[in-house]
């Protein structure tokens, strides 16, 4: 009958002295002098096959990648236990560690790299400080002075462009063929009151009135179908 590791043979070997309760670790991870070593069931615990699991590590090892587990255990499996007690007790030699894994020192690498983008970009953006401060007075000269004139010239424009237009409009339209056509009117019947006063005579009465009648009844029928033909 076989035995396994960890049973009765490895209990009676002599434990390993208790590390030192300085440590900068949490409670959690030194309150027990196997903590630096992985748990693993005794006699009376492998009859039910449950292996306890620390709730307060399970979050905080979810997040390392198998890759990530793998390098660590290659780094940490030649170690000495004077050394893995030493990476509990002394920060720095944990922190010196810590920045010889390789993830980290890729982490390492791109945030320098970002930070010295980070400084040229600022540095050139400084460079052009002065030059934007230039053509930044040159568009407060330009706003007050020329812009101003060609902004009053362009009201002007638009002034006589709506003249122009209210006088090409069709209701304007309309209106001084109207007016047109009531002056016509009027002429040709002051020149037939002339007639009946006998202020003119018939020879000169005939072609005058002719023509004035001719261009009345012309303004007439182009005012009506101006009408008839412009929406309102």
């Amino acid at each position: 009958m076989f035995k396994f590791w960890g049973s009765q043979e490895q209990q009676a070997q002599p434990r390993p002295q208790e590390i030192s309760t300085d440590s900068w670790y949490p409670p959690s991870v030194v309150s027990s002098p196997s903590s630096s070593r992985p748990t693993t069931p005794s006699a009376s615990s492998s009859s039910n096959f449950s292996i306890p699991r620390p709730p307060d590590r399970s979050n905080s090892l979810s997040n390392v990648s198998p890759a990530e587990a793998a390098g660590i255990i290659a780094l940490l499996k030649d170690k000495s236990l004077d050394d893995l007690r030493k990476l509990l007790s002394d920060k720095d030699a944990y922190r010196n560690l810590f920045l010889s894994l390789e993830p980290v020192k890729t982490q390492n690498r791109v945030r320098d790299e970002l930070r010295n983008e980070t400084l040229q970009l600022t540095r050139a953006n400084l460079e052009k400080d002065p030059r934007i401060m230039e053509l930044r007075n040159q568009c407060r000269i330009i706003r007050t002075t020329e812009l101003a004139t060609a902004q009053e010239k362009l009201h002007d424009l638009e002034s006589k462009k709506e003249e122009i237009s209210n006088f090409y409009s069709p209701a304007s339209l309309l209106h001084r063929l109207q007016e047109a056509m009531n002056e016509t009117e009027e002429e040709s019947e002051a020149l037939h009151r002339q007639l009946l006063d006998r202020e003119i005579d018939l020879t000169s009465f005939v072609p005058k009135y002719k023509k004035l009648r001719y261009a009345y009844h012309k303004r007439a029928l182009t005012h009506l179908a101006a009408k008839t033909s412009v929406p309102n």
